[in-house]
């Protein structure tokens, strides 16, 4: 009996030996035609579903492959790709690649939206990417600027300390501590999403992904309704250089540039860059200085180690201080002395060259990449962020001293993540990790005002400005009208302060995959899981002196913000899961299907006021979206359309209003139900080496609805979203004429164009600008492709229009508005060494 086992079991372990001699492993390494090692270069063979990428030499390897003969596909960014025939008969195979560069194809069309590397057509989100060659031909530096050529996006910059980053109808902009965005902004998969350190300039960029729709499972609990990543040049293994040097009207200066080189050969390499821009404001300000100006200086430094073939590092740090003059919030009520109420003329503001901001972000970020094996990859991000600000804006948009406010924001975050990709080179890849993420802020907002003008505006409005000349009031009227205060004397003035507090811990666990149903169809789900712990509070101290008109308002000793008598806090723990489910479809080759449906959050709003606290539900949204993407013409040609529908519950707006009892009140409320539905479509075609068209336009129609969850009828029912133009769109292109061996010119012309749209959900006529379209033009010539000068002109026409109305003054009746930008022109010199 013994003697059969043994059969048996040498009989299984020679039918396994013969069964693993018909496999084959293909390996080999792939290089451009210098011979440097491509990293990420793609091999495929798609009867058999079988694929992986290079590794940090280049070198790749596919495991148990059938004997048998298969055809090879090898391609890579920038590179033409290749298909070979190669019989496979034998245990091992090498078989090594050269590429060739490609004569021209577009920018921008690899994507990292699925944390590894993929064409934009194969990932079932709506994306807009836009590489640093395009960013760098518009002569895009600001974040407004480049939402106009992303359809779906919209950036109003008040200041650099105050944006409202809007996707798709949302709007994130609060700066209150205790509130977090609906959209995420990420930098080097580091979430900046807070919005006093939001702003970052856009220089030696590799490229900007805006991804659409919920990406919780991908970008964490702050993309409710999208994400913008920014993904900066890293040190390569080169040695090369670039410097820009522009100036123009309004005192225009700018310069920046990078440098890179290897330290220590194939091991070690830096990178630097940085950027100064600085111009005067375009509206002169009466009381001193000017308004609308910029004044910003940015450096980063980059160093890449390469610790083995496999495994790498880059650590970035990242600086950037603003200081320019102040934001023109312009009454269009009371006109300065010889003016107009036109926001786009002279202004009159108190504290005149007071009036700015001084902002500094830092942070440091280290990524840690490992390859386990062929089929897992490793992924530890650390990273630490800081920023604090302080703004002096007149709130009242005129000469009297009356809403003199600063904002004070602080911050610091320290994020950990950690995450493994995974592929089986077969039909299964995706990732799985873990994030915590810490978050310490406050607000602070002290408040200065003159109370004989605070009486003007409180009780006769009229009479603030007579002439352009503030009215001053020594005295309440002595009118029994007032009762016992009447005839009492206001002072000159008077200080109180409001701060807000806001502390954060959350971790999360998140996994997504991929599954190849066929060699056409292919299932992504993904989910994460939250644990968050959320502090807030509150502290309102005393005026210096008790104010008087305090009294009006039911918020004495001060004359503005309730006092809370000490720091009021409150604390909560909540837990939630966000997740989504996606197709993709393959056509043919060139055309792909998509569709998804998913779930985003904004996490619960603690609100601390002087006298109560609550607690708002988390904002949720369900989204449905479909669409066609495509690529033709080897990677020349892109062409992409979708359609969306989102439904909110327990939508959340900020609303300011000046209260009997509670005096300035700025919390955000629970406004219910609403809806989205639109669609975008894009093309962008490279028709030369050095040329190309783009063109995109957006549709959306996102209102509140007219009844709540409950049935109850709605305060802002069929309200339009505020920042949302109905329809949106933007067009250009790049031609770049060969006039001889040595000069090439270059001719840059973009058209973007925005419907009307509300500055506040309350959709006031007044609070609003109309449809308006801006035309840019850029050109110049390049010498032996080394040289370069430019001329430029934005708003060429100098349509005058305006970006936001409304503000703190509106909530005392005296809405301001501030002006967009007049037409700006220069010239412009670059060298690279």
């Amino acid at each position: 009996m013994k003697v059969n086992y043994y059969f048996i079991l040498l009989s299984t372990l020679w039918f396994f030996t013969i069964k693993a001699q018909e496999n084959s492993t293909l390996k080999g390494i792939i290089t451009d035609e210098a011979g440097k090692p491509l990293i990420g270069a793609s091999i495929n063979i798609n009867t058999i579903s079988k694929n992986t990428i290079t590794d940090i030499a280049g070198s790749y390897q596919l495991q148990n492959i059938k004997f048998g003969t298969y055809t090879i596909q090898v391609a890579y960014l920038g590179y033409e790709s290749q298909k070979i025939s190669i019989s496979l008969n034998q245990s091992q195979t090498t078989q090594n690649f050269i590429l060739k560069e490609s004569s021209f194809q577009l920018d921008g069309i690899i994507v990292t939206a699925q944390k590894r590397e993929q064409l934009n057509k194969d990932v079932p989100i709506a994306i807009t990417s836009y590489g640093g060659k395009f960013i760098e031909n518009l002569g895009i530096s600001e974040y407004d600027a480049f939402s106009d050529y992303v359809p779906g996006l919209q950036i109003q910059i008040q200041s650099v300390n105050n944006p409202g980053i809007v996707i798709r109808g949302i709007t994130s902009d609060s700066g209150d501590s205790r509130v977090e965005p609906r959209v995420s902004i990420f930098q080097d998969g580091v979430s900046i999403s807070k919005s006093r350190g939001s702003v970052v300039e856009l220089f030696d960029i590799e490229r900007v992904e805006v991804l659409k729709g919920p990406q919780g499972t991908l970008f964490g609990r702050g993309a409710q309704i999208g994400a913008m990543h920014i993904i900066q040049n890293k040190a390569k293994n080169e040695n090369s250089g670039e410097l820009k040097i522009g100036t123009g009207n309004f005192n225009q200066f700018s310069v920046n540039g990078f440098v890179n080189t290897s330290l220590i050969k194939d091991k070690l390499f830096v990178r630097v860059a940085g950027i100064l821009s600085k111009r005067d404001g375009f509206i002169e300000n009466r009381s001193g200085g000017n308004l609308n100006g910029k004044k910003t200086v940015a450096f980063r430094t980059s160093l890449k180690y390469l610790i083995s073939d496999k495994t790498s590092l880059d650590v970035i740090a990242n600086w950037q201080q603003d200081t320019p003059p102040g934001t023109s919030f312009k009454s269009r009520t009371f006109a300065p002395l010889g003016g107009t109420t036109s926001p786009n003329t002279f202004a009159d503001l108190e504290r005149g060259s007071e009036l700015g901001i001084d902002r500094e972000v830092y942070g440091l970020t280290a990524i840690l990449k490992s390859e386990i094996n062929p089929n897992w990859d490793m992924t530890a991000t650390t990273a630490y962020r800081a920023f604090n600000s302080d703004e002096a804006f007149d709130a009242d948009g005129t000469a009297a001293p009356v809403l003199y406010f600063r904002e004070i924001a602080e911050g610091k975050q320290f994020s950990q993540e950690m995450r493994f990709n995974f592929s089986d080179k077969n039909k299964l890849s995706g990732f799985f990790g873990a994030n915590l993420f810490y978050e310490k802020g406050s607000q602070a907002v002290p408040f200065e005002v003159n109370e004989q003008s605070y009486f003007a505006l409180l009780a006769a409005r009229n009479t603030l400005i007579v002439n352009g000349v503030a009215t001053l009031y020594p005295n309440i009227p002595n009118d029994p009208a007032f009762g016992p205060l009447a005839g009492a004397p206001l002072l000159p003035f008077n200080k109180e302060k409001s701060t807000n507090f806001g502390e954060n811990y959350s971790g999360d666990l998140f996994a997504d995959a991929s599954y190849d149903l066929t060699d056409k169809l292919t299932f992504t789900v993904g989910i994460r899981a939250t644990l968050e712990n959320s502090n807030a509070g509150l502290e309102v101290q005393n005026a210096d002196q008790p104010g008087v008109l305090g009294n009006f308002l039911g918020v004495y000793p001060n004359n503005l913000f309730a006092p809370t008598n000490g720091k009021r806090t409150a604390s909560e723990t909540f837990t939630s899961a966000v997740g989504r489910f996606a197709i993709n479809y393959d056509i043919t080759d060139h055309i792909t299907l998509f569709g998804n449906v998913a779930r985003g959050r904004r996490p619960n709003v603690i609100n601390v006021t002087a006298k109560t606290v609550d607690v708002l539900s988390d904002e949720t949204v369900w989204s449905y979206e479909f669409g066609v993407k495509s690529l033709f013409l080897n990677n020349r040609l892109q062409f992409d359309i979708n359609a969306f529908i989102y439904d909110y519950s327990n939508f959340q707006t900020t609303i300011a209003r000046l209260d009997e009892q509670n005096g300035l009140v700025i919390l955000p409320n629970d406004s219910g139900a609403a809806s989205t539905f639109g669609f975008e479509t894009a093309v962008q075609y490279q028709f030369t080496k050095n040329s190309s068209f783009f063109a995109n336009y957006a549709y959306i129609d996102a209102a509140f609805d007219e009844t709540d969850s409950d049935g109850n009828q709605q305060q802002l029912a069929g309200n339009t979203f505020r920042l949302t133009p109905k329809h949106s769109f933007s067009v250009g292109f790049n031609y770049n004429p060969t006039v001889s061996t040595k000069i090439d010119l270059y001719l840059r012309p973009s058209y973007t164009y925005k419907s009307k749209v509300f500055f506040e959900e309350t959709n006031l006529p007044n609070i609003s600008q109309g449809g308006y379209g801006l035309l840019n033009i850029r050109t110049g010539l390049t010498v032996r492709k080394k040289y370069e000068i430019g001329l430029f002109m934005t708003n060429l026409f100098d349509k005058k229009y305006i970006i936001d109305a409304g503000n703190t003054g509106g909530a005392f009746g005296i809405p301001t508005f501030i002006a967009g930008a007049p037409q700006f022109y220069g010239v412009q010199m670059a060298v690279k060494f």
